[in-house]
Parts: structure tokens; sequence; C-alpha cells
């Protein structure tokens, strides 16, 4: 795969959480001056299509992907996948259960959140497009336009926070489920910011087991890591042989991170592109 920039291979647009659309991130990606971007909204492939077109028409690569939602225990685990098989019998079925049950989840955390402050199912979709994987974002956009909060920062460390006592978790399987349905559909699996903090990092006895079932790397290089959280995961990755990779999860104005803040060695994607065997990249023509 030939590069001629920075990569960044964590980005999301409005099929899930991010506030522009596939063919506008991609534009967008462009214009930073980005070799190549990765499509990884949260646990769909309904913005690949458009991303595809508009990649073909800009300066950029597109390593097509996802950001798939799991869990150990009480503890949130996202695991990206790239370039598999958007058709693959296991993804589609496992990602299906997960939307579901996030719209579900969403549902009910509107109805608690109700209650006590202005705010309904209506407020919600109205932030969201057709296909978008509805999720806290939707309803934090939905709380700062009813002008219960500022951003959406303030909606998770207040009214979505799992202190105030709206909070619903949703189905997700365990991570290393995720690995081994991403693999199976011809995928390359990365642990998504694992380095929060400290005790957040996924124990490394069940590393293990993830690197067994064909986890390639980790993201190192993310703004949400701690420093402490980077220099544990880079003694892992040297332990164990994972790839480091760096990204900004830009989500647009969702959030304050940058296009391109954060990227991957250019051998790095070489690699993960040559593992790959369920799809390809979107490759400028020379």
């Amino acid at each position: 795969m030939p590069l001629r920039g920075p990569v960044d291979l964590h980005t999301h647009s409005s099929v899930s959480d991010g506030t522009e659309t596939p063919a506008e991130l991609v534009a967008a990606a462009a214009a930073a001056g980005l070799g190549g971007v990765a499509l990884t909204d949260h646990d769909s492939t309904a913005g690949w299509a458009e991303a595809t077109e508009a990649a073909r028409q800009a300066d950029v690569d597109l390593i097509p992907g996802m950001e798939l939602s799991t869990r150990t225990g009480w503890a949130s685990v996202h695991l990206l996948g790239y370039l598999f098989d958007p058709a693959d019998p296991g993804i589609l079925a496992e990602t299906e259960r997960i939307r579901t049950d996030r719209r579900t989840r969403a549902e009910t955390m509107v109805r608690r959140i109700g209650h006590d402050y202005e705010l309904d199912w209506d407020d919600v979709l109205a932030q969201t497009t057709p296909d978008a994987t509805v999720g806290r974002p939707h309803i934090a956009d939905a709380l700062i336009a009813r002008g219960h909060v500022r951003d959406r920062g303030e909606a998770f460390s207040t009214i979505l926070h799992w202190r105030a006592g709206y909070y619903e978790p949703h189905y997700a399987p365990e991570p290393l489920e995720g690995v081994r349905l991403v693999v199976a559909a011809g995928g390359v699996p990365v642990l998504a910011h694992p380095g929060v903090s400290t005790d957040r990092i996924v124990p490394e006895d069940y590393l293990r087991r993830l690197v067994d079932a064909g986890l390639f790397g980790l993201e190192v290089r993310h703004r949400d890591n701690s420093e402490a959280g980077k220099r544990r995961l880079l003694e892992l990755a040297a332990k164990y042989d994972l790839a480091i990779t760096g990204s900004s999860d830009y989500h647009g104005t969702g959030k304050h991170n940058r296009l391109g803040e954060n990227t991957t060695d250019p051998e790095v994607v070489e690699r993960l592109v040559a593992t790959a065997t369920g799809w390809a990249p979107i490759v400028r023509t020379p």
C-alpha cells in the first residue's frame, strides 16, 4: 500500500457519534494533509460505501474499519477492527445485536432522564441520521439542544455519568470473542485507547489470550491514554510483539480531538494491510 503521508486509524462519522458524514470526514482528512484515514464507526459499517466513493475522489487513502463494543465485567473495552469482510455472518449478527441493545438502552435512559429534565425520544432522534448507531453522545446532543448542558463533556460528567442514576449498560461480547470475530472475518484487531489508566489496562493474562486469538496491536498514541498507561502499553507491546498505533479518535465537533493529532507509522499500516484478508483499502492512484 503506497503511503504519501501520515495515517489516522481511528475516526467517527455521523453513522455513529461523529458530526460529519462519511464523505465530509474523508474530505476533512484530505484537507488536514493526511495520507490515509480509517473510518471506524461504532458497531457499524454503514458508512463504508459513502466513504469509499469520497476517497476515490479525494487525495487520501481509506482503510474501512469499525470500533466494536466489547465488555469484560463492568469495564467497557473497545476493539478496532480493520479491513474485515462486512458481510461476514458472525460480524453481522453480533453488530446487529449490539446496535439493537444500544437503542433499547438509550430509550431506557431517556425515559429516566425525562422524569427530571425536559427530554423525550424525539429529541434524541432529531440528533441522529437514519443509519446511526444510537448512543449516549446523541442523548448528550439532545440535552445540549434543550439547554440542559453546554457540551458533550458536561453531559457525560453529569447527567450521563453512571453516578447520576440514569445510566443503563448495553450488551457487548467479551473482548476475546470480539478479536475472534474480527479475525474470522479476515480483519485485523487492535485494542482502542486501552491505557486510560494503568488499572484499566486489560490484565496481562487476558491480553495473552487476545494475542493468541490474533490481536494485532495496541492504540498507544491516543490523547486519553495516561502517560503511565502508555509506558505500560509499550512494555506489553514489546513483550508480545504487538504493533503500536496512533490515532485521533476524531468525532468532528463532538469532541475536541483533532484529525491527525496522533498518527500511525507507515510501516505499521503496511503490516496491517498485508495481514488483512477480508477487505482491501481504497488506495489513491499514483
